[in-house]
């Protein structure tokens, strides 16, 4: 590995896992590998407190995604890395949670690969493992739970996703960027055999400030999600392991609704 203050460390690219968002997360070398950075290519989400850590002259470049609209694509982002590279300077890639879990960090380094320049990967804490450790949730459990499965919520097709055996009995499924399609995920598994009572965790802004870790059950995801008002970045969480959690139980109050309804 490279020492980041040696010269040859100069014109390379640095993808850093920021981690789910609280600055506490990130690992020493990702610390080391901002406070060189000539360029800072970095998500949205970065908390701007990690951005900091760069130098203050550091050129700070936004390819902000959301839901159906990018600032750049994801070939142009790629376009933009190598440019400056070949220009000579320290690019970090800032990316939320971990470059190589859901990250698209995988596709970074073809294109960097490709054009014949050096790379490195921080890997960073991914957005399951920190907001399920806020929420003390343990995604494996010796009584409770021998795996876990991470899935990506908003793939197109969902009906077709061939997610049999990811979640039940002594297994954990965790979902990203399923918010959107909650109710539709919810109704996948129970058509794929999954109880309608089996526990649920919603885990919202995790280790950011307003967070919320939310539980309930899975014929309820979608209603939660519509009746709390439940926006991204968030994580659902499926499975047994979801009881020994802290997260608030929010049946009681569909329950509570139910009951002024009548």
């Amino acid at each position: 590995m490279v020492s980041l203050l040696d010269p040859d460390a100069r014109g390379r690219v640095i993808l850093v896992g920021a981690g789910p968002g609280d600055p506490g997360l990130l690992t020493v070398r990702a610390v080391d590998a901002l406070r060189v950075a000539d360029v800072v290519v970095h998500d949205g989400l970065v908390d701007p407190r990690v951005l900091d850590l760069a130098p203050a002259d550091a050129q700070r470049i936004s390819v902000a995604k959301q839901r159906s609209r990018h600032t750049l694509p994801q070939e142009a982002i790629n376009a933009l890395i190598v440019a400056h590279v070949r220009a000579g300077s320290i690019v970090v890639r800032l990316k939320g949670g971990d470059p190589f879990v859901f990250g698209r960090g995988g596709e970074e380094v073809e294109a960097v690969r490709a054009a014949g320049l050096p790379v490195e990967v921080i890997p960073g804490v991914s957005a399951a493992l920190g907001c399920a450790a806020e929420a003390m949730l343990p995604l494996t459990h010796r009584d409770w739970s021998s795996a876990v499965s991470f899935v990506a919520g908003q793939c197109k097709g969902l009906s077709e996703q061939d997610w049999t055996g990811l979640a039940g009995k002594g297994r954990t499924l965790v979902i990203y960027m399923g918010i959107a399609s909650g109710a539709s995920i919810a109704e996948k598994l129970m058509a794929d055999g999954l109880a309608p009572d089996l526990p649920v965790a919603v885990l919202e802004r995790g280790t950011q400030p307003g967070s919320r870790a939310m539980r309930t059950v899975l014929a309820d995801l979608g209603d939660l999600i519509e009746r709390e008002k439940v926006v991204s970045p968030a994580i659902i969480v499926v499975g047994e392991v979801v009881l020994l959690s802290d997260a608030e139980d929010r049946l009681r109050t569909l329950a509570q609704r139910a009951e002024t309804l009548a």
